[in-house]
């Protein structure tokens, strides 16, 4: 299958109308590090009440700011606690908006499945909760796995018919790991046909991975991976008829 990379020129990610200003965005990005989570949410009822929408809160807000809290671990701004404390926090404010402001999923049968993961031994999981609630308020059925062991994530490809596997990679790892585990995640699969989808900070950067791991493709945010995963798995289905 041939991998699409999601997030370039033309994606849905360029393409949206900017609703929250880079300025905000650089201002919010820092405050979890220094506020609750009550008061975060404070922060992010007054763009819902100037009629921001749900998906910017979240792809131009929220994961940008998750993003800033791991640079700055990076490069020893802040330590380990002061990170996991402040996604922890994000965290609770994605929680407490999808449940002010429900999603409105496609009812009845036919709808696409998918099953996000952190990349086994990654010890933060925000990306992987953030991608799966934008697939949730798309109309998927979808689930995430938090910290898993790699036992665990195969063995639940290897019992349920998924249209499609998201892997979140938050820290360095080989491209030997990554593409062992995706051979894996195939081989076990109830669906020969699944999608593989691979994201976050490591693939951003160096896109090339994607086809060098044997993924089928990515996406630069949530948004973009939507699309793509849209694609995916609409020319998978296309291809399973054909064959029948």
């Amino acid at each position: 299958m041939m991998a699409h990379s999601g997030g370039g020129e033309g994606s849905p990610s360029e393409d949206r109308p900017r609703e929250i200003e880079p300025a905000d965005a650089a201002r919010f990005a820092i405050l979890p590090l220094e506020l609750e989570a009550d008061a975060l949410l404070e922060e992010i009822d007054r763009f819902l009440g100037k009629g921001v929408s749900v998906d910017a809160i979240y792809l131009d807000l929220l994961a940008p700011s998750a993003r800033t809290l791991g640079d700055m671990w990076d490069r020893d701004e802040c330590d380990f606690i002061d990170v996991t404390m402040g996604l922890w926090r994000l965290q609770e404010v994605m929680r407490e908006v999808a449940m002010r402001v429900p999603g409105d999923p496609t009812p009845g049968l036919g709808r696409k499945v998918a099953l996000f993961s952190a990349m086994p031994g990654d010890v933060h999981s925000f990306g992987t909760l953030m991608i799966e609630e934008v697939f949730a308020r798309a109309g998927w059925e979808s689930e995430a796995l938090v910290k898993p062991e790699r036992r665990e994530l195969l063995d639940r490809l290897s019992r349920r018919r998924y249209d499609l596997v998201g892997l979140t990679i938050a820290r360095d790892c080989p491209s030997s790991a990554l593409a062992n585990l995706i051979k894996a995640m195939r081989s076990v699969s109830a669906n020969p046909q699944i999608a593989v989808l691979v994201g976050g900070r490591v693939i951003n950067e160096n896109p090339a991975m994607v086809a060098e791991v044997g993924a089928d493709g990515t996406g630069i945010d949530a948004r973009a991976a939507l699309a793509t995963a849209e694609k995916l798995v609409h020319s998978a289905h296309a291809d399973t008829q054909e064959i029948s």
